[in-house]
């Protein structure tokens, strides 16, 4: 069977939401995703601040409440009736996340089960057909077919498939 790696932060999870939330409580800053979206140097700005403030990352609780992306649960519940599904994070970069990452898998997708989820450090350790994922540093070094899904951080990436929603995915593999 053909088998979907799918990463969770900005990909079923809206974390750049989060992150630009979490950026303007630290930094009294009122960026909003469309904005980042629409101006490169408001971006450019928002992602200088955001390398030098990001400690909130490592804080327990960060990861807990993250809003599902749009149709992410729908689709993903109909590619496990044609695909193996694998969900793969790289939590282990932030050990607190991990145990908030499981909580919210199982409150937001408990169809997925702890069987088909894999945190670790480097996904080209996974053997998949496909992984969806939203950082070129996975994408690159993955064996199958690697597709980029949209995020702030990665507009200005080429060279990949690139899908902007959940109903992307849907029309790709569904």
């Amino acid at each position: 069977m053909t088998r979907i790696a799918i990463d969770m932060d900005d990909v079923m999870a809206d974390t750049s939401l989060k992150i630009v939330q979490e950026l303007n409580k630290k930094l009294n800053t009122n960026y909003q995703i469309p904005d980042l979206l629409n101006d490169i140097k408001l971006r450019e700005e928002f992602y200088a601040n955001y390398s030098q403030n990001n400690s909130f990352l490592w804080e327990k609780g960060f990861f807990e409440d993250i809003e599902v992306k749009p149709n992410a649960v729908e689709v993903i519940r109909q590619l496990q009736n044609h695909y193996e599904i694998f969900i793969v994070s790289a939590a282990t970069e932030f050990p607190e996340s991990m145990k908030e990452k499981l909580n919210w898998l199982e409150k937001h997708f408990p169809f997925i089960g702890w069987t088909h989820t894999v945190f670790c450090g480097h996904k080209y350790l996974i053997q998949a057909d496909f992984l969806i994922d939203d950082h070129e540093k996975n994408l690159k070094t993955f064996s199958g077919t690697p597709i980029l899904f949209s995020a702030p951080h990665n507009l200005h990436l080429t060279g990949y498939e690139r899908v902007n929603t959940w109903d992307d995915v849907a029309a790709k593999f569904l």
